[in-house]
């Protein structure tokens, strides 16, 4: 059974959302979804070249099985890249709600939080795909 913590958000292409506050959050991709992928090998980490629209791929991960978009899941602007997962991917398999974040970004509307699914959406959501 997949890790889902109840204070975070879910997006339904597999992404976790932390609100930092002050129209912050950070983005990681959630124990289900390292877990489907297996062992990752590279992290590319999105660029910090702007803004970005809720659903856009933005960054990818590849396992030795296969590769993953992640996608925005807000509209916002990336302000930070996690680089020590780029060097080390295997910090998204053993801590995927901690060390293994991906990048922060600045929100355009607060509110778009409540349109990402919560924990219980998500379970659902992932039980769905079983």
């Amino acid at each position: 059974m997949s890790e889902i913590p109840a204070d975070l958000r879910y997006a339904t292409t597999h992404e976790w959302v932390r609100d930092d506050g002050d129209g912050v959050i950070t983005v990681g991709i959630t124990d289900h979804a390292q877990a489907e992928l297996g062992d990752l090998v590279f992290v590319q980490l999105p660029g910090e070249e702007g803004a970005v629209e809720a659903g856009a791929a933005c960054a990818v991960v590849e396992s030795v099985k296969t590769a993953s978009d992640i996608h925005a899941p807000v509209d916002g602007e990336i302000i930070a890249t996690h680089d020590d997962v780029a060097d080390d991917p295997e910090q998204v398999n053993t801590d995927p709600y901690g060390e293994g974040w991906l990048f922060t970004m600045r929100m355009v509307d607060d509110a778009s939080l409540g349109e990402l699914l919560d924990a219980d959406g998500y379970a659902e959501l992932i039980d769905d795909d079983a």
